[in-house]
């Protein structure tokens, strides 16, 4: 909840952002081994387009690992599984075990995926087992609705159910590298039919726009009443993008730390007591312009506004889907597979 008397602030570094209709490219790969896949940018935030990290990625695995991503695009094959499938499972694996057959992990994960025997992903002896625990992941893959047009890394957490559903996209640039390389898969993009950044934010905008005017209610995520995180939880949620729910979490959890200097249209913007991260009471989606569109506090609906500070807003914006580490953010469990 904000506090009702605000002061506007005006940040020299928001003068040159630009606005949300000029947001429309797409990142679209080359065709071609080497020049696509490779290349393929694995991070929605602001460093750059991946330019060869699936090549040194994949240069930093183990022998074991290269065996098991093999081993995926055989299964693969033999399944008449498209390309994109290997990359999840891939990116799943290199983010769970480090494409390794581990036998140990959070609580009672165990294996390439981090399958749990207590949540019926199969007996120790069959989620250790290299090709029950590959066709496991497809078997359960197929069976998500859309998957074939989710970004591989949301794939991946749709199979997984992580607490950190973000981690997966780290992965991306490698995981297509091996498939082009080790699938012998050319003449393709991995990032050809995935929207870029600025247009998932473009999304999130659209979304949140649609539901100015209805009203705070405390704990809702819509589609009638809205609260702060729950508004900006399901914006992104409408661009393909999963944020945790509450406000501090979205903070440490949603996605990578900017300077609030460099926010964009579609980043999240935050007020804390003090400014002190751990105080986190409220957050809206930047809108460009020095403006934001947030759900404000009770008796109070949905609405566009000018950025406040007030003595509480913090100096650093959260950028959801990047595939970066976020300063002071928890460290990610071993298992997911729940």
């Amino acid at each position: 909840m904000r506090k009702l008397v605000v002061a506007v602030v005006v940040l020299a570094g928001f003068a040159g952002l630009i606005g949300v209709g000029a947001l429309t490219a797409l990142l679209a790969g080359s065709g071609g081994r080497g020049t696509g896949w490779s290349d393929c940018s694995a991070d929605l935030g602001p460093w750059g387009d991946g330019a060869g990290r699936g090549e040194r990625d994949a240069a930093t695995l183990s022998g074991e690992s290269v065996g098991i991503a093999k081993r995926i695009i055989e299964i693969g094959k033999q399944r008449g599984l498209p390309p994109r499938a290997w990359q999840i499972a891939i990116q799943a694996g290199k983010t769970e075990s480090n494409l390794a057959n581990v036998l140990h992990g959070d609580r009672d994960s165990l294996g390439i995926f981090q399958m749990r025997p207590s949540m019926g992903w199969g007996t120790e002896q069959q989620i250790t087992d290299v090709d029950y625990a590959i066709n496991k992941f497809f078997d359960v893959l197929l069976a998500v609705p859309g998957w074939e047009e989710m970004r591989p890394g949301e794939a991946a957490q749709r199979v997984e159910r992580s607490a950190f559903p973000l981690r997966y996209h780290k992965w991306e640039p490698m995981a297509a590298h091996l498939v082009s390389v080790e699938g012998d898969v050319e003449g393709i993009s991995a990032c050809q039919s995935l929207p870029g950044a600025s247009v998932l934010a473009t999304q999130a905008i659209q979304y949140a726009q649609a539901q100015l005017g209805k009203p705070y209610v405390w704990g809702a995520a819509g589609p009638n009443a809205f609260d702060c995180s729950g508004l900006t939880q399901q914006a992104w949620k409408a661009a393909g993008v999963e944020i945790p729910k509450y406000s501090q979490t979205q903070y440490f959890q949603g996605g990578v730390h900017v300077p609030l200097s460099q926010a964009q249209p579609g980043d999240l913007v935050f007020w804390g007591y003090g400014r002190d991260p751990n105080s986190i009471h409220h957050v809206a989606l930047y809108l460009g312009d020095n403006e934001v569109l947030h759900a404000p506090q009770p008796g109070e609906s949905v609405e566009v506004e000018k950025l406040w500070d007030g003595g509480e807003l913090l100096p650093t914006a959260v950028r959801p889907a990047a595939d970066t580490p976020m300063a002071g953010a928890p460290a990610p469990a071993a298992g997911g597979a729940r």
